[in-house]
This record gives structure tokens, sequence and C-alpha cells, in this order.
């Protein structure tokens, strides 16, 4: 909200405005911003940065208040590459300090390419970034179960060393049974710290970027203080908490896929369209959305709708016009 002689004013976009605005929480996948078998330079992933955000820009143009999320577990596994290559000159960084510099580097790319595209088109909407914490509850069964893994690959007696000097759990990689990678927890995301900040903004008029990766997961003490911890909070259920929590009626999930599938991978899968939080539930738990790639997209689209959300959607970056309009996608409602 904003105060202008003690009356409250409406955002300068949506001043003489005679249509119904929405709030929208767009989530990024990572295919996003860098794809697989790419170096990851800075011009690479502004590409593909600047393709993304101009599918977005309709939604913007047309008054709607928009949140942007974004994925960033390439980016922060480059990081944490630097981070080894150079551990005999430069102190190691935490997991919560690598996550803080992914958000920056892509808000960064994202807030830039946004807003030059926004001004190509002659809108008038500022771009911002804010670096985002997440809450996480420390007694979270994943931090006695970590299973997430990170950075690049060790062999044995690597991880045997690292394991004994670092305190960090390893595990052998899917990719190689002679590679070793850390493991860390995946705690559920509680709450975000600058939720009314990013309310605040959103309701002023401004596209915010925000939770990147996330969010960086930190815990509060007895005492309120905040801290980092070294976990990675899963993209989409924290989009669904900055959703709800700015009183979004709609979650955009996007992905490299155009839908949910039942029986993904097999010859008879088939496209999800419209269904029920109950009945995609039901799927859930009979399997058909796994937890390595499909499961947390499902999971906070029904936390989403059973919130106060309306519509949550899982669809492919080029089909989010289709998406709005009801004809691609997997839409799940209350």
């Amino acid at each position: 909200m904003s105060w202008h002689n003690n009356v409250v004013r409406e955002p300068f976009y949506r001043r003489r405005a005679t249509i119904v605005f929405m709030k929208a929480v767009i989530a990024l996948g990572g295919n996003a911003i860098l794809r697989r078998g790419e170096r990851g330079t800075a011009e690479e992933q502004f590409a593909h940065v600047r393709t993304a955000v101009r599918q977005i820009v309709p939604l913007i143009a047309g008054g709607d208040a928009v949140l942007i999320t974004h994925g960033n577990g390439p980016q922060v596994g480059d990081i944490l590459l630097k981070n080894e290559c150079a551990r005999d000159t430069l102190p190691i960084m935490p997991l919560d300090i690598c996550g803080a510099e992914s958000q920056g580097m892509i808000g960064y790319m994202i807030q830039q390419s946004l807003e030059n595209a926004l001004a190509e088109d002659g809108i008038r909407r500022p771009v911002i970034s804010v670096v985002t914490q997440t809450v996480v509850d420390p007694d979270d069964p994943a931090f006695t179960d970590p299973k997430k893994p990170i950075g690049p690959f060790y062999t044995e007696g690597e991880a045997a060393l690292f394991s004994r000097e670092r305190g960090w759990t390893m595990a052998p990689s899917d990719a190689s049974e002679t590679a070793f990678r850390r493991v860390v927890p995946s705690p559920e995301p509680l709450d975000i710290v600058e939720h009314p900040s990013i309310r605040t903004l959103v309701n002023e008029g401004f596209v915010v970027v925000a939770g990147g990766g996330g969010g960086i997961p930190v815990r509060r003490d007895g005492t309120g203080r905040l801290a980092g911890v070294e976990a990675v909070v899963d993209k989409d259920l924290a989009a669904e908490r900055l959703a709800t929590g700015i009183g979004a009626e709609m979650l955009l999930v996007l992905t490299d896929v155009p839908s949910a599938f039942l029986r993904y991978g097999t010859p008879d899968q088939a496209p999800l369209g419209r269904v029920s939080a109950d009945e995609i539930e039901t799927l859930l738990h009979d399997g058909h959305f796994p937890e390595g790639s499909m499961g947390p997209k499902v999971r906070a689209c029904i936390r989403f709708v059973r919130e106060g959300g309306q519509t949550a959607v899982i669809t492919s970056l080029d089909l989010i016009s289709e998406a709005l309009a009801g004809t691609a996608g997997t839409r799940v409602v209350p």
C-alpha cells in the first residue's frame, strides 16, 4: 500500500482501468536460463533469459501484477565448483552464501532483460529483484535424511576426506558407481522472511523477482534471530509460499514439457488437462509424478489452490498464452 494525504491510492499501472486484474506468480524452470550441455557463459544465459521474459511481457502488458521466481541449480553448481577449484587460495563459502550469490546473478539477468523488453514495447512497469530468505524448521525430518545432490563429483577417497574434515554427507552418484556427490537436506518451506516487503512491492505495481532457487534456507532461534542453514528448498514449493503470501489468484509452474502426464515415458502416456486438487493428489499417491521431477510441482499446485488460489497451471514457457486461455497445460483447480 502507499499513502498520500492519508488516502490509499491505486498503483499507477491500474489507475483509470476498467477491467479486472489478477496477481500471478510465474515459476521459471532452470531450462529457461541454462540448457543441458552448454558451457554456461553469461552470453548463453542472458540469451535464454531474454527469450523467456518475452513470453511474460504480454501478461504484464495486460496490467496484471506479476511475481517471477526461478530455479538456480546449474548456477549454484558452478559456484560450488569454483569453490573447489580455488579451495587452496580462498575460503570455501557455505551453501546459503552460494545460494544468495546465484539469486543476485539470475535476478540481475531477469531484471535487466525484462526492463529492456518492457521498454521496447512502451510499457511503463518497474522491475525489482529481492534477495529472499525462506524459513525452514531445523527439526524437519529432511535434516536427518539428506538426499539432495549438489556440487561437483568426487572420487571415493575425496568423499571420505570431505566427510571427515568438513562434516559433509556424501553418497554415490546415480550417474556413476565410482563417483560421489555431497547430499544436503531439502526441508519444507514454512514462510518467506521478506513477504511483507514483496507484497507491498507487488501491490504498488512493481514486477518482482524473488525466491530464486527456493530462497536462501534460514532458521529462527528462540529469540527470532535468523541464521542460514546448509540445505536446498524446492523452488516450486517455495513458489507456492510466495504466491499464497501475496494473495495471488494464479500460479504458473513452467517446465520443459507442455503439461503433467499420466504414465510419463511409457508408450501410453497421456497429458493431463483440467483436474481438481483431490483428483491429482490421488494420481500423485498412485505414483504418476516422481519426486525427482514432476512431484514437487504437483504438490505445489495442490497446496496453492487449497490455500485460496484460483488456478495452478503446469506447462511450458512457450505455451503461457494458451495456458492463460485455458487451452494448454495441466490446470489444477480447488
